[in-house]
């Protein structure tokens, strides 16, 4: 259903929803065997897991307790599970987005045949895009569980971050998507790697982003990592203030903005 109207608001498009629902489907089919999928998907969530055992607790060891923004104090850990949270979302939907997305694309020539249905580039962007946030959501749901199961959030907690977890899903989904179509070979997928660790590192992940000189505070805040790590930190840690509508704003137009640039990219591509 998102797809499908984010297909009407930002492709000028008629997109309908079995159709999106049939490039998705097709995704799935793709899969060799359901055992393999999961250790594409374990491969991925472990990154940011093994950052929480080793950084959270290593260094937590050494660094104590961290203020927040009302004067609270809380564990190294418990500050930033929810940034890596976040990032695990990112990971999830870039993996699917860009990699895998290119592959279909440019190499396997995937949508070729695609074409020879009633679907158009439009309903397959926006199934490739639902294709996408399901991967980040089973990162993020995965996540979210060793973080109750940790204590470092409660199951409440854990339950109001998720939609905040599938927004950070759709808009790199989005993003992604958007990046792959101007991508020329796999080389470029180089340059894409370094800015994903540096949003990965510079988003406010492992120290308040007080700490930072202002002009890289200035900076960061205008990445999108570090609006999704922000949301969910307030959501899981407080306080709640009027920065979560900031952040919400932020993570939506960039989907709206990111999925129109892929569904007309995506027009180019498979008609020319």
């Amino acid at each position: 259903m998102v797809a499908v109207v984010l297909g009407r608001v930002v492709a000028g498009d008629a997109v309908r929803s079995g159709h999106v629902g049939a490039v998705t489907a097709r995704d799935l089919t793709l899969i060799r065997s359901a055992s393999s999928y999961f250790w594409l998907v374990l491969s991925g969530f472990l990154e940011p897991l093994l950052y929480l055992l080793a950084v959270g607790w290593g260094v937590g060891a050494l660094i104590g307790a961290v203020p927040l923004e009302d004067s609270r104090t809380v564990p190294y850990q418990t500050f930033i599970a929810p940034a890596l949270l976040a990032t695990s979302a990112m990971n999830g939907a870039l993996a699917e987005a860009t990699i895998n997305f290119f592959a279909k694309l440019r190499y396997l020539k995937h949508y070729d045949s695609v074409l020879n249905t009633p679907v158009t580039p439009a309903e397959i962007t926006f199934g490739e895009l639902l294709w996408a946030t399901v991967r980040g959501a089973l990162y993020s749901v995965a996540f979210l569980l060793v973080m109750v199961m940790m204590g470092l959030v409660t199951p409440w907690a854990a339950l109001a971050a998720l939609p905040a977890a599938l927004l950070i899903c759709l808009a790199f989904s989005a993003l992604g998507l958007a990046m792959s179509t101007f991508m020329r070979n796999w080389s470029d997928f180089e340059y894409s790697g370094v800015v994903q660790f540096a949003l990965f590192v510079f988003s406010g992940t492992f120290v308040p982003l007080s700490t930072f000189p202002e002009p890289l505070r200035i900076l960061v805040e205008l990445t999108p990592l570090y609006h999704g790590v922000d949301l969910i930190r307030a959501i899981t840690l407080g306080p709640l203030t009027w920065t979560v509508v900031l952040n919400v704003l932020y993570l939506v137009l960039l989907t709206l903005t990111a999925a129109a640039v892929a569904a007309r990219r995506m027009r180019h591509h498979l008609r020319t």
